[in-house]
């Protein structure tokens, strides 16, 4: 068959229009929305800030755990300076107790103050390094009460209002929400169709394809199979394909029905 002038199609498949890179947005969990800086239809940058949370729980506890860490270096300071202390000491009396000036007792307490300074040492080591490592944590929680959008793109859908508390966890509904709001990178779009099992030898990657949509069915959009999903679908007895649009249009949108027509190569 040929439709308005297009190649011969081999196959015919309904579909529907899906993104392949689509995030909804959310924060720390249990956490106030101040402010949100964006609707549905606006367009936002990659970095860009979209909502800011509040962060005083946050900053109070980076404060608190700042100064666990401070008084964690100035102990690692004191075992430092104990250490280089009794380091001298020790290297002095292995001499003396060599030349046979020492006693074996006198030089086994050295010994055992030397280890004592030594393992005290590498203890607050690893002590101030636990503390570095949650102040470094403490702040990149505080970073992620400022939402910023991972990618470019649409906003689709708006979840949240200053007020409201965010819970990637809640079911939704009265004040708490699961996100701020979902954000779809336009250029990511493709159709999704379920081909039968029985016709799926003349689908390739690669394949050059024309689509319609429900909305246009008189619009031939170019395009081209992505992949063939390697798996199918028992209770359909379907396998699921990708179809990618050659050209970009702002009347694609996401979740629009489609009908796809898988078109002939030449030999």
């Amino acid at each position: 068959t040929r439709r308005g002038g297009a190649a011969a199609s081999l196959l015919d498949a309904s579909g529907v229009v899906v993104a392949r890179r689509q995030a909804t947005v959310c924060g720390p969990g249990g956490v106030r929305v101040l402010e949100v800086l964006i609707d549905e239809g606006s367009r936002v940058t990659r970095g860009q800030v979209i909502a800011r949370l509040d962060d005083e729980p946050y900053r109070l506890a980076l404060d608190q755990i700042s100064a666990q860490a401070a008084a964690s270096h100035a102990q690692l300071q004191a075992a430092q300076t104990a250490f280089d202390h009794a380091q001298p000491i020790y290297e002095r009396n292995q001499k003396q107790r060599v030349a046979g000036f020492l006693s074996a007792q006198d030089f086994d307490n050295a010994r055992a103050a030397f280890d004592a300074a030594r393992s005290a040492l590498a203890v607050q080591q690893r002590a101030a390094a636990v503390s570095d490592a949650a102040v470094a944590s403490a702040r990149r929680n505080l970073t992620d009460t400022v939402i910023r959008a991972p990618f470019t793109g649409v906003v689709t859908y708006k979840g949240a209002q200053p007020g409201e508390i965010v819970s990637p966890a809640a079911a939704g509904g009265g004040y708490t929400r699961t996100g701020i709001g979902t954000i779809v990178d336009m250029d990511s779009l493709e159709v999704e169709v379920d081909v039968s099992e029985n016709f799926i030898t003349r689908v390739h990657p690669g394949q050059p394809a024309t689509v319609r949509l429900n909305a246009y069915p008189d619009w031939d959009i170019p395009a081209g199979v992505i992949a063939v999903i390697p798996t199918a679908d028992r209770s359909k007895a379907t396998v699921k394909v990708r179809v990618g649009f050659r050209t970009q249009d702002a009347r694609i949108l996401p979740e629009m029905g489609a009908r796809v027509a898988f078109e002939a190569t030449a030999p």
